[in-house]
């Protein structure tokens, strides 16, 4: 077994080459797919390949197929990245997450080795992604009877382009490596770099590919490995890697349906790969605070919305990851108004991005500001945040600096109020630049009439009303136990608000009486069912009698036959299930049903939609996606398995979040640390059999919780101190 040196041959330096514009092209845009992809996260860095685990191609000046490469932040670093041994393709036969942050692909040259059935040459690919790049192990191992002498090559390109241009269907030509003294490869623009070390291969460039080559020489019975990486950076980057927080080895599941540990466990092991900081540039000032970013690939940053229902929902493992993404969030609230971006006094912001580049800003590609703040329900979110971390015993020396920010978020809503007719609206892009619909459901025809016409703006979303009613309840009580002023207020406002939503919102129908999905600009209720009153449950803004009857609503076929529940009712005109808003099904959008039914004591929809998504989840092999099919699981045109959404982000934070959700719904775990009780109500008959769960969280100690039938044990330093009723 041997190997040459390590030098470069007919190296051609290129100059710093001008960012890409858009592929010319009369063909319509669609976006990249990922449903058979296979990823590998590490913030700041992820490394997306394809099924059988090359990256892109090289035959094509080193395109990349749509999402496929290596990632840092928001610029693609790597393009192509395809093994040969022997100047041949292998043949993959698997391509396989190896934990969040790896892969493993397994491919066998058959061209090489014993003439017989059985492979007996392989190529493994152990890939292992950091916050600073990718290593990879090459190992070729032979069984074959005879010696084998090849060569192992790694091909590999860089297009240096942004997320932006990708999502949007375009691409960009390859980038031509620079030779560095040592051997190795640099491709560098915009602050953007990357550089290969490639220790004893023979590293030869040709225009803009470069391949790595090592002579392998092996006797029968034998192993050879070789090891290289790539080192990225962007000086640009507004995100970077944050501590593991250890929810994998702090909670442990028991139940009589283990298939929701399974679940449990592999969205613990995805949350850990969301974890990020801020870096400073557009995202504002560096900081310590960790938060969940939205999802990858295309939201690997901080979202406002996504950030907050994902640490909503894992507030049953702690406190901390609500806290610092309160902060995060509280030290970019607007302060003035901009149209362009759609900052507000006291308002909480949609998403922050890597700022564009002049090429990408004239090229017409960067699509959102890189601080965004259009979003109609994140200012809300944040007031209920801090209120449920509070309740789980967030201490009050980390909520009393953010009530500041609590008071100017509950004015932004008093002043959106207003303007609306009483109730939040969004005006959408017409304001300037940005999104048409900030609700969750933010896709250009997310607010349907039933017949499928286009609900016109400024348009109030049913759920955002149930948020807000919320948020200035939490709030009030907040006011009140640290002696602020406003509790009447904002008690009173609620009300009104009750008020206002009870007269506008119901709509008597074919489909008998229910929520509509929102009002347009006229204040007509859009008739469409949807999954949007599930938001409502919980929050108190339906009686008793109108809560039954939206979850009543919620478990009819046509909307909960999905695996989990349906965006938009199979009867609807626009209904599709694989339309985006209009008929798929979200994990969290479920899960947030799920938890406000659990909490207003609908047992029935709570069994209904868990055991949905469990299904679901085994199907994805518990690595929840964004979303799915809404598809019936039987009867005509009903199918086996969940269809995959194509461009669904796979791990998402609230997808991942939402198995936490689920089990603390079931659970029933309600906790007052300021009030002294601890509740535990279990739903009757609950859908996962008998339970054990160790390792929650109240009041930052840990709580154990067991129920079994009608039975409920506690034990553990949580309950310590509260009145406990079980």
């Amino acid at each position: 077994m041997s190997s040459g040196p390590s030098h470069l041959l007919e190296a051609k330096p290129a100059a710093t080459a001008p960012a890409p514009a858009p592929t010319p092209s009369t063909e319509r845009l669609l976006q990249p797919w990922l449903h058979d992809l296979v990823a590998a996260l590490a913030p700041p860095v992820q490394l997306w390949c394809g099924p059988g685990g090359a990256v892109g191609a090289v035959g094509d000046l080193g395109t990349s197929d749509g999402t496929q490469g290596l990632w840092c932040g928001d610029v693609r670093v790597l393009s192509a990245l395809v093994a040969t041994v022997g100047g041949a393709a292998p043949t993959s036969v698997l391509a396989a997450p190896d934990g969040a942050d790896g892969q493993l692909v397994v491919s066998v040259a058959r061209h090489l080795g014993d003439d017989a059935p059985d492979p007996t040459v392989r190529l493994e690919q152990r890939r292992r992604v950091t916050p600073d790049g990718l290593a990879e192990e090459l190992v070729l191992v032979s069984s074959a009877r005879t010696p084998v002498s090849t060569e192992v090559t790694v091909h590999l390109a860089a297009d240096l382009v942004a997320m932006d241009v990708v999502k949007g269907g375009r691409s960009a030509p390859a980038v031509a490596p620079r030779a560095d003294d040592d051997g190795g490869l640099s491709w560098q623009r915009d602050g953007v770099s990357a550089r290969v070390v490639a220790p004893g291969a023979v590293v030869v460039v040709r225009g803009a590919l470069a391949a790595l080559t090592w002579r392998v020489d092996l006797a029968p019975g034998q192993r050879w490995s070789a090891a290289w990486r790539v080192e990225a950076r962007d000086e640009g980057a507004v995100v970077g890697p944050a501590p593991r927080a250890g929810w994998a080895d702090q909670l442990a599941v028991s139940s009589g349906d283990q298939r929701l540990a399974r679940w449990v466990a592999r969205s613990l092991e995805d949350l850990e790969a969301l974890r990020m900081r801020t870096t400073g540039g557009a995202a504002g000032p560096m900081g310590d605070d960790v938060f969940l970013a939205a999802g990858a690939p295309w939201y690997f940053t901080l979202f406002g919305r996504d950030s907050l229902w994902a640490a909503r929902m894992l507030l049953p493992l702690g406190t901390d990851l609500a806290a610092s993404t309160l902060r995060v969030l509280a030290a970019r609230q607007g302060v003035r108004d901009d149209a362009e971006t759609g900052e507000e006094p006291g308002k909480i912001l949609h998403e922050v991005r890597r700022a564009a580049s002049e090429a990408e800003q004239a090229g017409g590609t960067a699509f959102l500001p890189p601080v965004y703040y259009g979003t109609v329900d994140a200012t809300a979110l944040w007031v209920c945040l801090l209120h449920d971390a509070w309740r789980w015993g967030l201490p009050a020396a980390d909520v009393e600096p953010l009530l500041g920010h609590l008071e100017r978020a509950l004015e932004w809503m008093a002043r959106a109020a207003d303007r609306g007719d009483g109730f939040l609206r969004y005006a959408g892009a017409g304001a300037g630049t940005g999104l048409a619909n900030q609700g969750w459901k933010d896709s250009g025809d997310a607010v349907q009439w039933s017949d499928g016409r286009l609900a016109a703006g400024p348009i109030a979303l049913c759920e955002v009303q149930g948020y807000a009613h919320e948020a200035a309840l939490g709030a009030a009580a907040l006011l009140d136990a640290f002696r602020r002023s406003g509790g009447d207020r904002w008690r009173a406002w609620a009300a009104d608000l009750a008020t206002r939503f009870r007269e506008r919102f119901w709509v008597e129908g074919e489909l008998g009486r229910h929520v509509a999905i929102a009002l347009d600009a006229t204040g007509a209720p859009v008739d469409s069912v949807t999954s949007n009153p599930g938001h409502l449950l919980g929050t108190g803004l339906l009686s008793a009698a109108e809560s039954a009857l939206v979850a009543r609503r919620l478990v009819q076929p046509d909307l909960a036959e999905g695996r989990g529940l349906r965006t938009m009712s199979s009867l609807m005109a626009g209904y599709s299930p694989l339309s985006y808003h209009g008929g798929s099904v979200w994990t969290h959008d479920t899960a947030i049903a799920i938890t406000g039914a659990a909490r207003d004591g609908h047992a029935e929809a709570v069994s209904v939609l868990s055991t949905g998504l469990l299904e679901a989840a085994e199907a994805f092999g518990y690595r929840v996606p964004e979303l799915h099919g809404g598809e019936a699981r039987s009867g005509p045109g009903g199918v086996p398995a969940p269809v995959p959404y194509p461009a669904s982000c796979r791990p998402q934070a609230w997808s991942a979040a939402s198995a936490v959700a689920v089990l603390a719904a079931v659970l029933g775990v309600r906790p007052d640390v300021p009030g002294g009780h601890l509740a535990v109500a279990p739903v009757p008959g609950s859908p996962f059999g008998a339970l054990q769960v160790a390792g929650l969280r109240v009041a930052g100690s840990p709580l154990r919780v067991a129920v079994d039938g009608g039975s409920v044990s506690l034990s553990g330093e949580g309950a310590e101190g509260l009145a406990v009723s079980a």
